[in-house]
């Protein structure tokens, strides 16, 4: 997505992949400094990670916890800190990364667009505590839903971040378990976890304390396979679906903006990743 917005805004730019093993996260982003890349993306396993191993933490990062964008901006001889894909001539005399967090903004843009919603007053219940179920939460505390179950594989996890939520939004309404009866309707339901990757893989939640027949939609953070065995359950218990794919555009939009300081072609982009996704199911 990210080089097809690049060829629609002539941009000469490229948009690479690379593998990095967590222990060698801090030289891989020393080394896209020391080659003045633009910026680069970060996933799993790297996000928190990356909280300690930039030079500046921009707001959405600080608030949500996380990073999944670094921007790299060099200093010029005014003593001003600009992006680097905004040098043309003048070679910066210092580099730093600033870290942001897109996801959470990606998260809530998609679930606007894919269920017509608004969170404000919604009952939820995020599957997953890491990462990416962390800024999930603090974002949706923030949209006021009104109660966000929590449930992850380790407790201890969810009780910390119950009491993170409480510090930052102490009007939210955190509930650390499954909404226990059957009666007890929620409007979404939302993975953060990775189950669903492999078609192998566990459902994300415990069937013996939670049905999908107490959800009116479900939001599956995983875009490939298109449908997980999750998505597959929600639809035929009757309720609406949705993937990742929107929150992977909308976060990437927004990383494409940060670096380049051009608003991003959305159309364009998803274009792109649905060609993609269709090639590569």
């Amino acid at each position: 997505m990210h080089n097809a917005a690049f060829a629609k805004l002539g941009l000469n730019w490229r948009y690479v992949a690379y593998e990095v093993d967590p222990a060698n996260l801090r030289a891989a982003i020393e080394g896209a400094r020391a080659m003045h890349f633009a910026g680069i993306n970060l996933t799993v396993p790297h996000k928190i990670l990356a909280m300690k191993m930039v030079d500046e933490l921009d707001v959405s990062a600080k608030i949500w916890g996380a990073v999944n964008t670094i921007r790299f901006e060099g200093r010029t001889r005014k003593s001003q800190w600009l992006p680097l894909g905004q040098f043309e001539k003048e070679t910066p005399t210092e580099v730093r990364s600033v870290g942001f967090n897109t996801d959470a903004d990606g998260l809530t843009n998609s679930l606007r667009e894919d269920f017509g919603v608004e969170l404000s007053g919604k009952k939820v219940l995020l599957l997953g505590a890491g990462g990416a179920g962390r800024a999930a939460a603090l974002k949706l505390a923030a949209e006021n839903v009104g109660i966000l179950f929590l449930v992850n594989r380790t407790f201890g996890k969810v009780l910390e971040l119950q009491k993170e939520i409480s510090v930052d939004f102490p009007s939210a309404y955190i509930c650390p378990d499954y909404p226990r009866a059957l009666e007890n309707k929620i409007d979404l339901v939302i993975n953060a976890t990775s189950l669903g990757l492999k078609s192998d893989d566990e459902l994300p939640f415990d069937k013996k304390q939670f049905s999908l027949k107490q959800a009116a939609a479900v939001y599956d953070m995983i875009y490939r396979p298109a449908e997980t065995k999750l998505l597959k359950a929600a639809k035929k218990a009757g309720c609406k679906t949705a993937n990742g794919l929107g929150m992977l555009l909308h976060q990437g939009a927004k990383a494409f903006e940060i670096w380049t300081g051009k608003r991003a072609p959305l159309a364009e982009m998803r274009r792109a990743l649905v060609q993609n996704l269709k090639a590569n199911p």
